[in-house]
Order: C-alpha cells, then sequence, then structure tokens
C-alpha cells in the first residue's frame, strides 16, 4: 500500500474502528509529512519496507508519533527496539514459522503472516491458511493477523480457525474513495478477479526497484505481464522501451500497461465504497 494507504484513508479505517496503517514505502520523509498532517490526529500506525529504507526512515516514521509501526521485508530486528522506545508496538510481517519466531523474540508485539494470496510483494510459498496454521503454533502467545485474500467476515472468521486474532487488508482499501490513486486504478480493481492477478518481477525491471531474489510481485494482469512474465530475464536485456511505455501509462493511467498491485482476493470487489464501509463488514465494528 505503499502511497495509496495515505492520511486520509488511515484516518478513515481507525475513525470506523479499526486500525489505519500509513504506506510509507521505503520510509519517504517528505510523503511521511504531508499524510500524517492530512490524518488529522487520528490514531494510525505506519508501514515501512526494511530492506531497502531510506536513510532516516525510521526516525521519519517515528517522528509523528504513530501508535504501531508495520515492518515488512528484509531484517527488522534491530528496529523493534527504537519503535518501543518511541512508545509505539512493532507489528512485524512474516512469511514463515522461523521468522515469526524470530521476530518474537526481537520483541514484536504483533505478528502479520503473509499468505501468497497477498497483493504486491511477497515470497510465492504458503497459501495464508497454511502460513497461519504453522506460524500459529510456533508463536501461541503473541497476536497474530492474517494478510492475504482478505475481504469479509467470513474471511476473518476461516481465519480465525486457523489461530489468527484479526486481519490486515490491502487491496480492499484500495477499492475506496480515499484511497490515494487515479479512478482507473480503481475501477480496474472492480474489473478484475483472483484469475486476472499474476506474481511476477517483471514491474521489478521495469519500474524498479529490483527486489531481492525470491521475491516477486503480485498484480493485475496487464499487456506487459501477459507478455513478460515468466520471461523477466530476457526482458531485463532489453527494458528501456518499456520502462518508457509504463511511464507513459502511469501518466495516462493506461491500466492496461500500468502496474496496479492486487491480491487474489480482488474477484469479492464490486464497487467503490468508503473505507469505514469496509470496516463496518465485520461484526466486532458494526
Amino acid at each position: 500500500m505503499a502511497k495509496v494507504a495515505g492520511g486520509e484513508l488511515a484516518a478513515a479505517v481507525s475513525n470506523a474502528g479499526g486500525l489505519g496503517i500509513l504506506g510509507g514505502g521505503y520510509g519517504n520523509a517528505e510523503w511521511l509529512a504531508e499524510q500524517a498532517e492530512l490524518s488529522g490526529g487520528a490514531r494510525v500506525g505506519v508501514g515501512i519496507i526494511t530492506w531497502n529504507m531510506a536513510d532516516g526512515g525510521l526516525d521519519a516514521m517515528l517522528s509523528h508519533d504513530p501508535c504501531a509501526v508495520w515492518l515488512a521485508f528484509g531484517d527488522l530486528a534491530p528496529h523493534i527496539a527504537p519503535i518501543h522506545a518511541a512508545g509505539a508496538k512493532a507489528i512485524c510481517q512474516v512469511g514463515t514459522a522461523a521468522e515469526a519466531v524470530e521476530a518474537v523474540a526481537a520483541g514484536a508485539d504483533v505478528i502479520v503472516a503473509q499468505g501468497t494470496e497477498s497483493g504486491g510483494h511477497g515470497r510465492p510459498q504458503l497459501s495464508i491458511h497454511e502460513s497461519l496454521a504453522a506460524i500459529s503454533d510456533a508463536i501461541p502467545d503473541t497476536p497474530l493477523v492474517a494478510a492475504g485474500g482478505m475481504n469479509t467476515q467470513v474471511d476473518l472468521d476461516a481465519a480465525h480457525e486457523f489461530g489468527a486474532a484479526g486481519v490486515a487488508m490491502g487491496t480492499a482499501f484500495y477499492a475506496t474513495h480515499e484511497a490515494v490513486d487515479s479512478h482507473q486504478a480503481k475501477d480496474r480493481l472492480v474489473e478484475v478477479d483472483g484469475a486476472d492477478t499474476v506474481r511476477s518481477r517483471v514491474y521489478d525491471h521495469i519500474r524498479g526497484p529490483l527486489w531481492p531474489e525470491g521475491y516477486t510481485g503480485r498484480t493485475a494482469r496487464t499487456t506487459l505481464t501477459d507478455e513478460w512474465a515468466g520471461r523477466e530475464a530476457e526482458l531485463a536485456a532489453n527494458v528501456e522501451p518499456y520502462q518508457a511505455a509504463h511511464a507513459d501509462a502511469a501518466a495516462a493511467s493506461d491500466m492496461t500497461v500500468r502496474v496496479l498491485w492486487a491480491g487474489s482476493g480482488v474477484g469479492e470487489i464490486d464497487q467503490i465504497v468508503s473505507a469505514a464501509e469496509v470496516v463496518e463488514r465485520f461484526d466486532a465494528v458494526s
């Protein structure tokens, strides 16, 4: 949700009874300052991608007094103590039971289990329910949250059965009025279903940055993924024309070419709604 989950969206989620998280990406200080102001003083957290974090990125986040910091990808452990020192909770996203145990040992307050159904970057490994089953056994005393294909109370009930205390949602909140993106991008979320998503490294090569080996990104299918998914090495050898084409498509919000991160649960999205309407799908806050 980097630069899609801005201050208005995070505040709307929290004000409706959830916990809104600013999508801080790699820790751009200027963007974080703008979006923190737009959150209007709501109780929100902020997320950051640790493997490629900007210098001073964590300090920039903590300067806005978030209630929680969500760490994802890379070495999470060194950042937990500064988060606690700032009075915030440390939410750590993991993909395996071993990573969960390591994060809890380092002081994580909440663990997010990411399944392969998630939109955006991750590792194509276990489904969310397989991941939850393994991780909940490994860390029985730490709150566990499910991420990947989560949209409704039915999804939450199923996650409960596998040991989760709650769910984290990205694509569902992308399809809201408050999310930061064009109407063309949001309309595309309504149009596609789970079969129209694909995991690849195509957009790593085309728009960067190039993530570490083993990571792919789940996106809505485009003409570029149709042509190059599974052929990324060939793409990398002649990428410049496609970089230019993507830049033009991004400027025009041409969603046949432009990247759109989306999870496999996107098929449950049939209209653009308010963030509050998404939160109110769940019994605990309705």
